[in-house]
């Protein structure tokens, strides 16, 4: 905070004002001739006002010298009446144009947030990412078109009003100018207050979702803990200070709002003292000094405009600062489309993929302690690889590395013998099947769920893979059966049938590769049981790799690798390791065989 002082007291803020005004323009750009068109408008129906004090004044001279001013009034009429309609169809045009330049904000943030790494995801919260989607993109919509608009518009206008004022009395323009400078400089001061406090009012509104979000993606937890006043005053602290910001930016606003209008009735007041005593010294006309009052009172507007640019320019400024957050995280690469050839191997037969760890080691950041240390294995492909071991010992982590959502920090990790660092992302991920530990289910129907990871399957693979896992008596108990909504991270399914969703999902990739996090930990003998045989099934055409605490999966697999610490400790049968791995043998006779044994039960 001290050094976000110093640099607003120092004025080290160009580069960013420079990075602001650069995205600015970006978002301008591809609409850049409707903004001009509303500019043109705008300019048009200022050019009415313009005329008026001219009309006026020529109105009073005629009236001084006994002419007609029918004339006069009608042309002042037409003038309105044009200006009005130019304004009105400008007006529209610009505010289609912001809500353009909005949508397309919010396409390409979408887009960038989607194919965020995985650890910057981490490290940001959800909710916060998803205010600048919704909130700060909204805030766009003034700054990139009516901003725009308002400062040219303002600021030809002022140069315009200044030059005939100029034309019709110097000494009062020199009275003018000098009250609005002095009146100027102190509101200038205002402007970075406002900046401020909306960077820090819309960093409050990410907090608020980031509580929201905390809430609702545990809401049967809050529920049942009773937490439902401490979660209101969290989320509505976030939601006070927000307040606190916003009224503060208000107050700056209606103090530069106060300053605008002081600066016109200061030079009100002085043009008509020094004005009158120029007319009453002969020095100039009566409809002189009214023509310039009413430039003066013409002078509110481009003023107005320039004062209310310049306050959506900051509100804009930290809105834009929040989204270019966004933009410096690191993504991944966008996915290729599907083409017909992709699509056709995929109807194919899988061949297994083949997995090796080759002095593999990882942390999660600089300074924090090893996930692994020199991690070697290999797994041929086909058949079943289960991997055992305490809490805390990496073995989840390893599937993140295979899938390239952590990168290894040593050593290589290798699919089919090729470093998985030089495959394609989205070719990599589409050989493999991925089961997380929490089995998450998305909101939306069970068809949908299923075929998340292979839109293109026909309802015959939907119906194989559905009895395949034992879904076939939910899917009959649902109302509309693969249609029926499952609820907001399926919260209508019990957590077994998450589990097999998600194993359902998996399989219907047709993966070569299937990673298996504890994916039965959660099912009941039976139905565990059942998916025991299926994934040995699936051992026999596909390379399937299992994080399992269950005896019964274990004693089954090809191969098993125990790991302790972030290293390999022992890799074996489970005949093999019983007799040789003191550790395998203690985890074998306690947490593995109380399952096993209510199994066999």
């Amino acid at each position: 905070m001290n050094t976000a002082s110093a640099r607003e007291a120092t004025g080290a803020e160009s580069p960013r004002a420079r990075e602001t005004l650069r995205a600015l323009y970006g978002y301008v750009r591809p609409h850049r001739w409707a903004v001009a068109l509303g500019l043109v408008l705008a300019l048009a129906g200022s050019a009415g006002g313009l005329l008026q004090p001219l009309a006026t004044k020529a109105l009073v001279d005629r009236l001084s010298s006994g002419g007609t001013i029918a004339t006069i009034l009608i042309a002042m009429t037409v003038l309105v009446l044009l200006s009005m309609v130019a304004e009105a169809f400008g007006a529209y045009v610009l505010e289609r144009t912001a809500e353009s330049v909005v949508l397309a904000a919010r396409r390409s943030l979408i887009g960038r947030l989607l194919r965020l790494r995985v650890p910057a995801v981490d490290r940001m919260e959800p909710g916060d990412l998803m205010s600048r989607v919704t909130s700060d993109t909204t805030l766009l919509r003034a700054v990139t078109t009516k901003a725009v608009v308002d400062a040219a518009t303002g600021a030809v206008t002022l140069v315009a009003a200044v030059v005939v004022m100029a034309f019709l009395d110097l000494v009062l323009l020199g009275v003018t100018l000098g009250v609005i400078v002095v009146v100027g400089a102190g509101a200038a001061l205002l402007m970075p207050k406002i900046g401020q406090a909306a960077e820090r009012s819309q960093a409050a509104v990410g907090e608020m979702s980031t509580g929201l979000e905390r809430v609702f993606g545990a809401f049967r937890t809050v529920k049942a803990s009773g937490a439902e006043e401490r979660e209101y005053a969290r989320v509505q602290a976030s939601a006070h200070k927000a307040w606190r910001h916003g009224v503060r930016g208000a107050k700056w606003e209606a103090a530069l709002g106060t300053a605008d209008n002081l600066a016109v009735e200061l030079a009100f007041l002085a043009v008509l003292a020094v004005g009158g005593a120029r007319v009453a010294s002969g020095e100039m006309t009566l409809s002189t000094l009214i023509a310039f009052l009413l430039y003066l009172f013409f002078l509110t507007e481009p003023v107005y405009r320039l004062v209310e640019a310049a306050t959506e320019y900051q509100e804009g400024a930290a809105a834009i600062a929040r989204i270019k957050e966004v933009d410096r995280l690191a993504t991944e690469p966008a996915p290729l489309p599907a083409g017909p050839v992709r699509q056709q191997a995929a109807q194919e037969a899988p061949r297994p993929a083949s997995v090796r760890f080759e002095g593999v080691s990882f942390r999660y950041g600089p300074g924090l302690p090893d996930i692994h240390r020199k991690v070697d294995f290999e797994v041929p492909g086909g058949g079943l690889t289960a991997f055992v071991g305490p809490s805390g010992a990496g073995k989840s982590t390893l599937f993140a590395l295979v899938e390239r959502f952590h990168e290894a920090t040593g050593g290589r990790v290798l699919v089919d013998g090729k470093d998985v660092t030089e495959w394609p992302l989205h070719e990599l991920r589409s050989v493999i099947g991925y089961v997380e530990q929490d089995a998450p289910v998305l909101a939306g129907t069970l068809r949908e769920n299923l075929v998340f990871a292979a839109p293109c399957a026909g309802e015959h693979e939907i119906r194989e893979v559905i009895e395949r896992t034992r879904l076939d008596t939910l899917v009959e108990r649902l109302p509309q059966g693969l249609d029926t909504l499952v609820g907001h991270r399926g919260s209508k399914l019990s957590g077994g049938e998450r589990q097999r969703i998600a194993i359902a999902r998996a399989l219907l990739r047709r993966p070569r590769l299937l990673l298996l996090d504890e994916a039965t930990s959660q099912l009941d003998a039976v139905n565990e049981l059942s998916l025991r045989d299926v994934i040995a099934e699936t051992a026999r055409e596909t390379t399937v790799l299992v994080v399992a605490h269950r005896l019964s999966t274990v004693t089954d697999a090809d191969r098993i690798v125990v790991m302790d610490a972030g290293e390999v400790r022992a890799i074996g049968t489970h005949e093999e390791l019983v007799g040789k791995d003191e550790l395998y043998a203690q985890l074998a006779a306690t947490q593995l065989l109380i399952p096993a044994v209510r199994h066999r039960g």
